[in-house]
């Protein structure tokens, strides 16, 4: 008897901001026990067999003593995260047949699984759900702490859920899970700004210039000695500007999601960003990069704004990389292995002393 195919399941890889598709496939052949991951899995995706162990045995689930085969397509994308925890599981009980594969197959699964079989949230669900409605996917399965970003999307049924178990008794229609919407709460206002341009007086000219830069989205520079206000005119520029359209907000949302910056289990109004990083800031930290990828300070900004205080104090590559950014609204990361862009188009309001 040779490898046979049982079943594939559906996950997806972070890259930057971006989701990619991830198909799980799982063979079960002749041999000595094993598990193996291939599929250019990162060492926290190859951790995640030891995590589904351990879950699976919390679950009263027991593998096949067999040679199992994983393999995470396409082969050339790098594989970061433990969101691949869910989907691997249920492969490997799919494969087995210890759930009913068919209802696994055309869904997303998405969630880090503890040792004792619960779920934990991870970050990115959000970009995640959306490449899912763009493939044309109707389900997916997120851990209940992602239930308020999940239910920012609408065009998807989003289950959620705590355990493993839940999952592979939903699977087996054994039991409902709650949506998205069900379990995230109820929008709070936006937090009030701790600032307001109405509280300064005089400066008639640069308070001139914010409300022009704020009503045409342009760039600002202030120059003036130390004490003058350049900084606190600045911060009060988020005063200034509309509150983001619903189209904006879930790109902002999907931008924070990606780089972790959610609250989990929190609904909030999502407001226009506002970033000030130190002139000591490096260019990766301003434009992103890292291992995983993670999006930079000028994306973490975009569609708000960026404060770059003490303007002559950052490196030159920093300010020469972002000229080149700004002309072209977007970052585009080059790497051995992957091409990343990023979108980068927030206001910039820098300051300096003459």
């Amino acid at each position: 008897m040779g490898w046979v195919m049982l079943t594939q399941v559906q996950a997806a890889c972070l890259l930057g901001v971006e989701a990619r598709s991830v198909i799980i496939e799982v063979e079960v052949g002749k041999g000595l026990p094993g598990f193996e991951i291939v599929g250019l899995p990162e060492r926290g995706v190859r951790e995640s067999r030891v995590r589904v162990q351990a879950a699976l045995r919390a679950a009263n689930y027991e593998l096949p003593h067999r040679s199992l085969l994983l393999n995470l397509a396409p082969g050339d994308l790098p594989k970061t995260g433990a969101s691949f925890d869910l989907a691997i599981a249920v492969a490997l009980l799919a494969s087995s047949g210890c759930v009913e594969g068919a209802l696994a197959e055309g869904t997303l699964l998405l969630g880090e699984l503890g040792l004792a079989g619960d779920m934990r949230g991870v970050r990115g669900v959000l970009p995640q759900l959306r490449m899912a409605q763009r493939l044309g996917l109707k389900r997916a399965v997120v851990p209940a702490a992602n239930a308020p970003e999940a239910s920012l999307v609408e065009a998807i049924d989003v289950r959620c859920a705590s355990e493993l178990l839940d999952v592979t008794e939903w699977l087996d229609g054994r039991l409902e899970l709650p949506t998205a919407r069900q379990l995230a709460p109820a929008p709070v206002d936006a937090p009030r700004l701790q600032v307001d341009l109405g509280e300064i007086r005089g400066q008639q000219g640069a308070r001139r210039a914010l409300e022009v830069a704020a009503a045409g989205r342009h760039h600002l520079l202030f120059v003036g000695p130390p004490g003058s206000g350049k900084t606190m005119l600045a911060r009060r520029l988020p005063t200034l500007l509309p509150a983001p359209t619903r189209a904006e907000a879930l790109e902002i949302a999907a931008i924070h999601s990606a780089a972790g910056l959610l609250d989990l289990g929190r609904q909030a109004s999502i407001a226009r960003p506002f970033r000030a990083p130190h002139h000591t800031a490096s260019a990766a930290a301003m434009v992103g990069g890292g291992r995983p990828l993670r999006p930079g300070e000028v994306t973490l900004a975009h569609l708000g704004v960026l404060f770059l205080d003490e303007l002559p104090e950052f490196r030159r590559d920093v300010v020469e990389t972002l000229r080149t950014i700004l002309e072209q609204g977007e970052v585009v990361v080059a790497r051995a292995n992957a091409r990343v862009r990023m979108p980068a188009a927030p206001q910039v309001i820098a300051a300096m002393n003459p």
